[in-house]
């Protein structure tokens, strides 16, 4: 069972995120300062369900490709399942419909480009900064 929790996700809550440069999304009173941050540099939001083998799939491959430094963007990670109403909140304030896994990037307060399951893994991350 352990090689199988390995490739599709398990029941741990917590992935292996420590890796990049992430910023923990867990409240909305972020999410205000996430537009106000996207008005001088892109804002990354993935958001991740701790219970889904594909969101684990596609993480552990956005997570192998992305290579911005921390002074391109800012990259914040969301456990929708633990944080399901900032998830909520994202959606109706940047009018996107909720997906998971899902990746939005929000330039001058509105999102520019958001994509799910594994269009993530096509969107060219250089071409928003």
């Amino acid at each position: 069972m352990g090689l199988l929790n390995k490739l599709f996700g398990g029941s741990n809550h917590e992935p292996d995120i420590q890796d990049l440069p992430w910023n923990a999304l867990t409240d909305e009173i972020q999410i205000d300062n996430i537009k106000q941050r996207s008005e001088g540099k892109t804002q990354i939001i993935f958001k991740h369900s701790s219970r889904c083998g594909i969101s684990q799939m596609v993480l552990n491959r956005f997570k192998k490709a992305y290579d911005l430094s921390e002074n391109q963007a800012d990259l914040y990670f969301l456990d929708i399942i633990d944080y399901r109403s900032v998830s909520n909140a994202i959606a109706e304030i940047f009018r996107v419909t909720h997906e998971s896994p899902q990746l939005l990037i929000i330039k001058s307060d509105v999102v520019v480009k958001h994509d799910s399951h594994s269009g993530i893994n096509t969107i060219n991350l250089d071409q928003y900064i």
